[in-house]
């Protein structure tokens, strides 16, 4: 994967991760870092599930986002837990 490949990897991974956050209605935190972090952990955990949608970057995007949509709200269950 050359640097081209690299960013757009990342700006599929921010879009991915902004989406499933809007769906969730929960940030993680650390900003746009954490955003491309749950796109990336999604799109892995999305496409190792199964593999549909069209293909950006190598990354299937229906299948990142359900990841990442999961991956958002079990984050979002955790953190709700730890604080009652």
């Amino acid at each position: 994967m050359g640097l081209v490949g690299f960013i757009v990897l990342l700006v599929v991974a921010a879009v991915v991760g902004a989406v499933a956050e809007a769906l969730v209605g929960y940030r993680p935190g650390y900003g746009w870092v954490g955003t491309i972090i749950v796109g990336l952990i999604g799109a892995w955990l999305g496409s190792a599930l199964f593999r549909i949608g069209p293909f950006v970057g190598g990354i299937p995007l229906i299948s990142a986002i359900i990841g990442a949509v999961i991956l958002t709200a079990v984050l979002k269950l955790i953190s709700a837990r730890s604080t009652v």
